[in-house]
This record gives structure tokens, C-alpha cells and sequence, in this order.
């Protein structure tokens, strides 16, 4: 299950979509909006994306982490939008018969997502400037940037 969305994650509905009599484990990671990133104070996180490209890049990764791991159920769950301090930003939730297989893949699939999928994030700072971020672009590289940096792919 793939989703991107500009309503509030349900952390509850994502364990519900990877429960399974088949698995013994179940791991959830939510990663949430916290107020201070690199020394600096955060109000807020927009997140803005290609939603056909990142969601055929979610499910790519979702097939790989299949072959890698014997997952009974997988969810990801990304949101889009503005974002408040607390708010959860990505579910990953993956279940199998046991749990170590259940924890590497679910953090292959958080860890590779950040690094791949074209999913742009603007930390918003609390001295009111802002910054966009993207998996493989250097931070100097974006800043000053009023638009998700362009891909070029």
C-alpha cells in the first residue's frame, strides 16, 4: 500500500493495512516534524512532490524490499502539504513471520526513501527564513531556493 496524502497520518489505519494472522512481527516507524534540525529552530515543514514519479518510485522500492525480505504486508505512507511541529510526516510499516526480518526492511525502506524518492521538504526556520531539501542534493545547494529544486530527470 502507497499513499500520499494531505490529510493527517493514522498511524492505527497503517497498522490495520499490514496486520496479518501470517506475521509475528510488525514494524512501524513514523518519523514526525521536530522543532530543531541542524542547531536551528523549525516552525514548520512544507512537503511538495511529483506524485506520479514519487509514487512509481514508493512502489519500486515497496518490490524490492519484497525480494529482499519475506513481508507478509507493507504500507508507506508519505504526507504532503504544510506541517506543524509533532505532525508525522512518513509511515513505514512492513510485517512478517518474524522480527528481524520486520525491522531491516523496514528501515531499508525509510533509509532508501530519503535518498531517493523525489519527495521536496522546506524547513520553515524560526528567524523566518526557509530552505528546500531533497534526497541527494546538497542543502548549500537549495538554499535561498523559493521552489523545490528541479530534479532534471
Amino acid at each position: 500500500m502507497i499513499d500520499l496524502s494531505t490529510d493527517p497520518i493514522d498511524a492505527q489505519d497503517v497498522l490495520r493495512r499490514v496486520a496479518s494472522p501470517a506475521a509475528g512481527a510488525v514494524v512501524l516507524f513514523l518519523g514526525t516534524v521536530r522543532e530543531f534540525s541542524a542547531g536551528r529552530r523549525t516552525l514548520a515543514l512544507d512537503y511538495q512532490c511529483y506524485p506520479a514519479m514519487a509514487r512509481k518510485q514508493l512502489a519500486e522500492l515497496e518490490a524490492e524490499a519484497r525480494r529482499r525480505w519475506p513481508i507478509v504486508e507493507c504500507a508507506i505512507v508519505h504526507r504532503l502539504g504544510h506541517l506543524e511541529l509533532g505532525e508525522v510526516s512518513v509511515a513505514v510499516a512492513v510485517s512478517t513471520a518474524h522480527r528481524q526480518a520486520a525491522f531491516a526492511a523496514g528501515q531499508w525502506l525509510i533509509d532508501t526513501l530519503k535518498e531517493t524518492v523525489p519527495i521536496w521538504k522546506k524547513e520553515n526556520w524560526a528567524d523566518g527564513t526557509s530552505e528546500w531539501v531533497h534526497p541527494g542534493v546538497e542543502p548549500a545547494a537549495t538554499a535561498g531556493c523559493k521552489s523545490p529544486p528541479h530534479q532534471g530527470n
